[in-house]
């Protein structure tokens, strides 16, 4: 009996893995949607963190749904965020006190969905006057108190001696303390592919390298989208009872397929990262400058093992996948991390730069300043019933997808459903979690991983990078990875970590891949090519 029962075990086990191996194949799942005639009750355009939580939320509540994205998922400034969860402390000097506090609940919900890639990060504002002491402290009580019973921790002033035991790599001159607060640090790509594969599990489609490339409409109501396989070039109908246009910083070019006269409602603000070594901020709490020579806050946020240091706000013209970082944007930084550390970072240190655009809302007057524009998010429903989402942030892409869900239900007449997501567990839960484990942001898929990895320890793509050969096996097979930029960029962190040693192992990436994809040396050659040419826009000569 007993042999016939761990029998039954071991298939259930085998049959899981083979299952989920079908249901997140881009081929199998792209076949699904071309060859049979199905009618979508949401198709949402846009695979970055407002599509991917729309997308989560409707098949949650049981509505037949597909995502589409025209790269891959995250491609754009959904996988180029300063990795924060936060409820957002400069919101709160803005006095946005509802921002903040649906931001505070979000965050603490996404850590307990996704405990593998969320996690509590402790901040430290170095204090320079009495003034700036009662002002932070005071403050970030009132921030605590906001988020209330998904407070991540308590905020507290902290003498002199213990800032500087904390924050040994900082200048001292001035300083009389600092107010250590919590805030919640995450992988965004990786959340985006959790999130996806989530989707998937769920009974949905999400698929990369689809490209809406028109509206179909039955009379003067939308009905469902036109697209294309990137990959192939097939072109394809797609017919929907509702379409949502949550497409970022490219939301008025979807409105204008619906409508060619229709107004701008969003403008792009730029910002930029610059990654550094450890050597030159080795603490495992984050800086933060709540306000520099121009008004604007400065992190400096360890992560993978290296730090991570911005942003700008910088208001930029037509918005593009590969934003290029601005000069006065990189010596601004460099300028004023140097202010703050005992070893100032040189252009020369600097092992990755990336680019994000934020969608904000276009402000009704041309005066204000991005800075000033509100990141909450706006729902707007065309005379075709186009459903467009603008605004918010990664933290707050669970609520996003939640109202806009609702937003449908209500606009359509249909029955109403209760959301799901709120206790969702994100695929890679896992409450063991080791952070110094480099493999730590595959979760509960770690384990897979690193059983592959046995007996085969000298297959290390790169030591540093602590990349594997069996993680690139693994992003294609199980994380719908279709370029070498995907496993790089997104699947695994090379590009933003460090930009040169990703260039060094893409031919080796690119080898391994054309292996698991079926492609020739010519797709090999043409991959590393691309690559390259993308991964020198990352560094600074």
């Amino acid at each position: 009996m007993l042999s016939i029962g761990c029998l039954y075990l071991f298939l259930y086990f085998v049959l899981e893995k083979l299952l989920f191996a079908v249901n997140f194949n881009r081929t199998q799942l792209l076949e699904k949607i071309t060859s049979q005639n199905t009618l979508w009750d949401v198709l949402v355009i846009g695979g970055g963190a407002t599509g991917l939580g729309v997308a989560l939320d409707a098949v949650t509540r049981g509505y037949k749904t597909l995502l589409a994205e025209q790269a891959d998922f995250a491609k754009g400034t959904s996988s180029r965020s300063t990795k924060l969860v936060h409820g957002g402390v400069r919101y709160l000097a803005q006095g946005d006190v509802g921002l903040v506090r649906e931001a505070s609940v979000e965050r603490g919900l996404l850590q307990k969905n996704a405990p593998h890639l969320v996690k509590n990060q402790t901040f430290i504002i170095p204090i320079y006057s009495f003034l700036e002491r009662i002002q932070y402290t005071i403050g970030l009580k009132f921030y605590d108190w906001i988020a209330g019973r998904l407070s991540l921790g308590r905020s507290i002033f902290i003498s002199r001696k213990k800032t500087i035991e904390a924050l040994p790599d900082i200048k001292t001159k001035g300083l009389t303390g600092g107010v250590l607060y919590h805030d919640g640090q995450f992988d965004d790509s990786r959340l985006a592919v959790n999130l996806a594969q989530s989707i998937v599990e769920n009974g949905g489609v999400a698929l990369n390298y689809v490209k809406i490339t028109g509206i179909v409409k039955d009379g003067n109501t939308i009905a469902g989208a036109e697209a294309v396989d990137m990959e192939k070039g097939n072109p394809f109908t797609i017919k929907a009872r509702s379409v949502v246009n949550a497409t970022g910083v490219f939301v008025d070019d979807i409105l204008k397929m619906d409508n060619p006269k229709a107004a701008k409602t969003v403008v792009a603000s730029q910002g930029i990262h610059l990654v550094i070594s450890k050597e030159f901020y080795a603490s495992t709490h984050a800086l933060m400058i709540p306000k520099t020579s121009d008004g604007r806050v400065l992190f400096a946020v360890p992560w993978h093992n290296e730090v991570v240091v911005g942003t700008t706000d910088t208001p930029v013209g037509e918005p593009s996948l590969e934003p290029h970082a601005l000069e006065k944007e990189i010596e601004f930084i460099l300028k004023t991390a140097g202010q703050y550390l005992i070893k100032k970072p040189k252009r020369s240190d600097v092992l990755s730069v990336f680019v994000g655009l934020r969608p904000l809302a276009a402000p009704k007057e041309n005066t204000q300043k991005t800075k000033e524009i509100s990141r909450s998010h706006k729902i707007i429903i065309s005379a075709s019933s186009l459903f467009t989402i603008i605004g918010g942030k990664w933290t707050t892409y669970r609520k996003m997808g939640e109202d806009m869900v609702n937003a449908i239900e209500r606009h359509f007449g249909w029955q109403g459903t209760k959301p799901e997501t709120a206790h969702l567990k994100i695929h890679g839960f896992s409450q063991k979690n080791d952070w110094q484990d480099p493999l730590y942001f595959y979760g509960s898929d770690a384990d897979e991983i690193k059983k592959r990895m046995i007996g085969a320890a000298d297959q290390w793509i790169s030591e540093s990078l602590k990349l594997h050969e069996a993680q690139v096996h693994w992003a294609v097979e199980h994380e719908m990875a279709r370029t070498v930029e995907d496993v790089l960029a997104r699947r695994t962190r090379a590009l933003l970590l460090d930009a040169r040693e990703s260039i060094r192992i893409c031919p080796q990436v690119a080898s391994i891949m054309a292996k698991d994809l079926g492609e020739d040396e010519a797709w090999i050659n043409k991959e590393v090519e691309t690559y390259t040419k993308l991964a020198e826009q990352y560094l600074l000569n």
